[in-house]
């Protein structure tokens, strides 16, 4: 009876806590789905997605495909908390040949900006340096989806680490935001930040210690974030970026 007992209360323990972080998964789904809206509505959902004004169609075709690994972030995480398991990892192949894509796509994004000079509205900062921060921004969600794709099999650290990865692309909706305070570098890293600790408070709260992969690939995240805009300030990185703008320009 006490065997039996205390494996009920095991049980229970653990449908709670699956509970739990269905709902707060969910809950950042829409959080980050609200954030990429906030930032990108304004000047691309509302004005008619392909009938938008941007710089061309390479631009056009990486808003299509950022908004797709978004929704379907969304809709993984949705599938997971409906335990529909089987389809999530079916639909996971699919995310593994978007992520890619995405990382390709990201590069060829920021090195195009470069060539076209781009650096945000009011900035003062020049487009070689500016260049560190989309270029590392698509290589640490790269490195994080490889090792969310290696963990693939370990749910938690799995899905944790996924969310950082989505986190990590979330600085130029944040830079878009239609307030002037969130259209600064500092503050934009402080916004990613809180998400991610959000998750760290979450684990905390839920498990009453921080998960390991919230632990690793949040700390990568941030320090990788607050080393990007110094890397390129670095006459090693000017020369980069001047290499990368010319080669581009002579395949145009």
């Amino acid at each position: 009876m006490a065997a039996s007992t205390l494996a009920s209360n095991d049980l229970a323990l653990k449908t709670e806590k699956a509970r739990r972080e269905d709902i707060f998964f969910c809950t950042m789904a829409l959080v980050i789905l609200g954030t990429v809206l906030l930032g990108f509505a304004q000047s691309y959902y509302l004005a008619g997605g392909f009938q938008a004004h941007l710089p061309n169609l390479l631009v056009h075709i990486h808003a299509v495909v950022f908004s797709a690994w978004i929704l379907l972030f969304i809709a993984q995480t949705l599938l997971i908390s409906g335990k529909r398991l089987d389809l999530h990892r079916r639909i996971g192949i699919l995310g593994a040949g978007l992520a890619a894509s995405m990382v390709v796509l990201g590069f060829l994004v920021a090195t195009d900006s470069l060539s076209r000079g781009f650096v945000p509205p009011g900035s003062k900062i020049d487009p070689k340096s500016f260049y560190s921060i989309p270029f590392f921004s698509i290589a640490v969600f790269c490195f994080l989806i490889i090792w969310a794709l290696r963990a693939r099999f370990d749910g938690p650290t799995h899905k944790r680490l996924i969310l950082i990865a989505t986190i990590s692309l979330l600085g130029a909706a944040v830079n878009r935001w239609p307030f002037p305070i969130f259209q600064k570098g500092p503050v934009t890293s402080a916004i990613l930040t809180l998400y991610v600790l959000f998750l760290a408070g979450f684990d905390f709260w839920s498990q009453r210690r921080i998960h390991r992969a919230t632990v690793q690939g949040g700390l990568f995240m941030i320090i990788a974030h607050q080393l990007m805009f110094p890397i390129g300030l670095t006459p090693v990185w000017q020369r980069f970026a001047t290499l990368a703008a010319n080669v581009w320009m002579g395949l145009r």
